[in-house]
């Protein structure tokens, strides 16, 4: 960008953004004349995805700040009112830093266009806000987050009628409408916005509606009535909006909840974590302390909005960390095996997982005799298949992804770590009551179905510079596949994007592969491991998937040897790619 487009850019901005932090904090930079930090901040607008914006906080198009928040939700306005006449929208907020002043920026953007807003008058879950679109029947929902991101990030996360985030036709048509928005958005006096009926403020009366809902997705109801007391859990909420509804749900069935309290109350600077993340060992660690000091049966962590869940069990002297594969496999066969017991599985029971989330899942799904279906990376396309089965008749039954993401009720349609929540302790206490641990259970399905072990490598690119690297990486292993990853040959490769499965072997292609289209490259190994690549829809890096797995029955501690060096040797090729 040459520096008269940079001034001209600069200029506008400071015009359009009427907050005098976000002012502010571009003036110093420029006070700074720290051209490589403003160039970053315009060489290009903050995108409005597929889901939504996430983005760093602060001054400038390419950072998220109440105008670029202005103009995106006046997109949305637009788009709203082209669908229907009467449009209401739910917003809710985590703890991220200026989070309550993006949802009413968003609220009185939306008010100013005549759209009725359910505004909550606290943080709250992401879940929730996808419960209280199809509670109140709106027609889109918002909630202010950027998940699990460092604390410099926040985000603007957009959810349709059903509940779900937004997908085709909805999504690229919002994208349309917001790039058409130009200047000062058109907004409205929040006393105003309340006296006209067009801004109502919600909490309670949501909350009570939503915590009933997770206390029915319960198999055991008596079990948790009768024992739950005796059960002993460690909580963090990781400083986010998990301690109201995790804390209530787990209490009104009186589960002794202890919750770490350095990270009990809300705060958007995660002081005492660098990631706010359940799925990171350090996130979890004064968890891990005050489970081992408790000797808590089971901890929990959940991240900033309430949508992932991780989980810590006793294994011998201390706790393991359970990954989010292996809880959504403890979660499958838990839902599955009750379902089965009650009589209520048939031909149209479901499973839904991502592409990216362990088979392992999808052997438990079929051992039950239940349909399997693998979708892109990112729950909505959860949420949209559940759509679907509405039409096929297909009754949706558990879905999850790698990322420590859970949905046990299609009543809300994104990832929720309430419920989930909810029902882990549930299975712990069964497994109690059959004299199991969680870990026992986990060895069992392995046992059955062989020792799975999954990998992630993640690589942040920032910048213009890191796109293009990314977007490089990509294309060169699409015109190039490997022929093997740590010394196991390549059978197959899928192109997500084309549609086409290659065969290494022969050079063939079948156009065979019925998901939209994504630039996502799936490696096939001879041995059934996968290695997957694709760029992250949320944040500025890479990442490479790996899957290995052992024999069914084979001896545990062996295949779990053979499996882990086979990981090891497939990410020494890995980053000896990434460089």
């Amino acid at each position: 960008m040459d520096q008269n487009e940079l001034n001209q850019k600069i200029r506008e901005y400071l015009e359009f953004e009427e907050h005098p932090y976000f002012k502010d904090d571009l003036q110093k930079i420029i006070d700074e004349q720290n051209s490589e930090e403003l160039n970053d901040r315009f060489y290009m607008d903050l995108e409005f995805g597929t889901g939504g914006l996430r983005g760093v906080i602060g001054g400038g198009y390419n950072r998220i700040n109440p105008y670029i928040i202005r103009r995106s939700t006046t997109g949305l306005a637009n788009y709203i009112k082209k669908t229907t006449e009467n449009g209401s929208v739910a917003i809710a907020y985590d703890s991220r830093n200026f989070a309550s002043l993006f949802a009413e920026e968003a609220a009185l953007i939306l008010c100013a266009q005549g759209i009725k807003v359910y505004l909550f008058s606290s943080l709250r879950p992401t879940p929730v806000v996808s419960y209280t679109v199809r509670k109140l029947g709106c027609t889109a929902g918002i909630v202010i987050t950027a998940s699990h991101n460092p604390a410099e990030y926040n985000g603007y996360k957009v959810f349709w009628s059903d509940g779900g985030q937004v997908v085709p036709p909805h999504d690229v048509s919002i994208i349309n409408e917001v790039s058409k928005v130009r200047g000062k958005p058109l907004t409205m006096d929040k006393e105003l916005a309340l006296k006209k009926g067009l801004l109502l403020l919600i909490d309670r009366e949501i909350d009570d509606s939503f915590v009933a809902l997770v206390k029915s997705c319960s198999f055991r109801p008596e079990l948790m009535r009768t024992q739950g007391k005796n059960l002993k859990i460690v909580y963090t909420p990781l400083h986010g909006a998990g301690t109201i509804l995790v804390e209530r749900t787990l209490g009104e069935m009186g589960i002794n909840v202890i919750t770490v309290p350095e990270q009990r109350d809300p705060d958007g600077n995660f002081p005492t974590v660098e990631f706010p993340n359940p799925e990171i060992e350090s996130a979890m660690k004064l968890g891990l302390e005050l489970a081992r000091k408790e000797k808590a049966e089971l901890l929990m962590g959940t991240d900033p909005d309430s949508d992932r869940l991780g989980i810590a069990v006793p294994d011998g002297d201390d706790y393991l960390l359970v990954t989010g594969n292996q809880l959504g496999v403890l979660l499958a066969d838990y839902i599955f095996s009750s379902l089965k017991e009650a009589g209520r599985l048939d031909e149209k029971s479901a499973f839904v997982k991502t592409i990216v989330t362990t088979e392992l899942q999808k052997l438990v799904a079929e051992s039950y005799g239940i349909k399997s279906y693998d979708v892109l990376t990112g729950f909505k396309y959860i949420a949209d298949k559940i759509h679907g089965f509405e039409k096929t008749g297909e009754k949706y039954v558990f879905g999850g992804e790698e990322s420590y993401g859970y949905l046990v009720t299609d009543e809300i349609r994104d990832k929720d770590a309430v419920s989930a929540a909810f029902l882990t302790a549930e299975l712990t206490l069964y497994l109690r009551s059959k004299g199991k641990s969680v870990i026992d259970r986990m060895k069992e399905i392995w046992d059955k179905h062989g020792y799975f072990e999954e990998l992630l490598i993640s690589r942040y690119l920032k910048g213009e510079s890191g796109r293009t690297k990314m977007e490089e990486m990509i294309s060169s292993m699409r015109n190039m596949p490997p022929a093997q990853f740590g010394g196991i040959p390549v059978s197959y490769m899928k192109d997500y994007k084309s549609g086409e499965t290659y065969n290494v072997s022969d050079g063939t292609k079948e156009t065979n592969i019925d998901l939209p289209s994504s630039n996502v490259l799936q490696f096939l190994l001879q041995d059934g491991s996968m290695v997957t690549i694709r760029p992250s829809g949320t944040e500025p890096k890479i990442k490479f998937y790996a899957s290995c797995k052992g024999e069914a029955g084979a001896d545990l501690l062996l295949s779990k040897e053979e499996v882990k060096e086979k990981l090891k040797r497939i990410e020494e090729d890995v980053d000896e790619f990434l460089g």
